[in-house]
């Protein structure tokens, strides 16, 4: 029987997890996975175009807890009325333009 759920892993900021963990337990990190995890869903039931996903994910593990709520809140004001295909490219770009200012990467390495 196969997994039923996707995994993304991503390598980033895995020292900055570990040191996450050790200084403020695993319960508050596994606290932060389930808002980063709420924010996926949010992303993904109002931006995917159907090929969103990876990026969703990874953009999700690399940035900021606060700063995903940013973008997810700037990107529904100027997404109003935009087709889903509008949308996502909005989401796309802000998330795309934080990226490249903290110098991460949103492509999953393979």
């Amino acid at each position: 029987m196969g997994r039923q759920h996707d995994s993304i892993v991503c390598y980033q900021k895995l020292e900055n997890n570990i040191a996450f963990i050790q200084k403020k337990g695993i319960k508050e990190f596994e606290k932060q996975q389930k808002t980063r995890e709420e924010l996926v869903r949010s992303m993904l039931s109002e931006f995917n175009e159907g090929r969103s996903k990876t990026f969703y994910c990874v953009a999700a593990t690399v940035l900021e807890i606060s700063e995903l709520e940013r973008v997810l809140e700037e990107a529904r004001r100027k997404a109003v009325g935009l087709d889903l295909k509008g949308k996502s490219e909005v989401m796309h770009s802000l998330l795309s333009e934080l990226a490249t200012k903290k110098n991460y990467s949103l492509k999953l390495r393979k």
